[in-house]
């Protein structure tokens, strides 16, 4: 088993197509390239699709950095829409350290 992740990031309030994506993927794909990190979407009040988008991309820039990316409290809304596109199983791998 693997050290936990001390590098938190969580993103707060509202992430949706509509709303203030760009500087949040910004500052993940930021800290993936330095180091280790646990995504925890808890602090998330309203999220759509654009956010498992985004995680699917700070997924591609942990592997490319040869860094680890954990996923933590994945709203329900999230995975029924991971779910529903077929990519469940790729957000599961991100966080199962997590769990």
């Amino acid at each position: 088993m693997s050290a936990p992740i001390a590098e938190v990031f969580r993103p707060e309030g509202a992430l949706t197509i509509l709303g203030r994506v760009e500087p949040v993927l910004e500052e993940g794909r930021r800290r993936l390239a330095a180091g280790d990190v646990s995504i925890d979407l808890s602090a998330l009040v309203e999220a759509d699709s654009v956010v498992v988008a985004m995680l699917l991309d700070w997924q591609r820039a942990a592997r490319r950095a040869g860094h680890r990316l954990e996923i933590r409290a994945l709203p329900d809304g999230l995975q029924s829409l991971a779910d529903l596109y077929g990519v469940d199983g790729l957000l599961a791998a991100a966080g199962e350290e997590a769990r």
